[in-house]
């Protein structure tokens, strides 16, 4: 289960409204088993339909992840016309199977989280930490609701 404070969701999800329609990208960083802090990084392909990420912010991602006691729990990336679920580069691409995948759809409106091992992928539970904005989003367990206005 991917267990996110809702500031971070806010935080990706103003993210990858900013970049759009470019697929935006990032890094999710962890601490006492709570995802607490987003990382905004560079798609350097500045395409529609893919992403890479800058690797010299990549390692000043790791590094300030480090030296606030955290650690790299997820990458995440937009679909900006399409659904939230990997595609076949987004498998192809996915080089840490004990990392989360987070992938923010703008057609239909929803933050998914995925596991991918192996060539294939999986839906993972998403818990949000904040009970007192809880309004701003609707859920369940794989699937986080944007309300359009959020």
């Amino acid at each position: 289960m991917l267990r996110i404070q809702l500031k971070v969701i806010k935080g990706i999800t103003d993210h990858v409204k900013r970049e759009a329609p470019v697929e935006a990208c990032g890094y999710l960083a962890e601490k006492d088993g709570i995802v607490i802090k987003h990382y905004e990084l560079t798609n350097m392909n500045a395409s529609e339909v893919r992403y890479s990420m800058d690797p010299a912010e990549q390692f000043a991602a790791v590094r300030s992840m480090r030296s606030a006691g955290s650690n790299l729990r997820a990458a995440y990336h937009s679909h900006p016309r399409t659904q939230a679920r990997p595609s076949a580069e987004d498998i192809r691409l996915a080089y840490d199977a004990g990392l989360s995948y987070v992938i923010v759809s703008l057609l239909d409106y929803c933050i998914k989280s995925f596991k991918i091992k192996n060539g294939t992928f999986e839906k993972e539970a998403i818990e949000i930490i904040d009970n007192n904005h809880s309004d701003l989003y609707q859920r369940s367990n794989d699937v986080i609701g944007l309300r359009e206005n959020s």
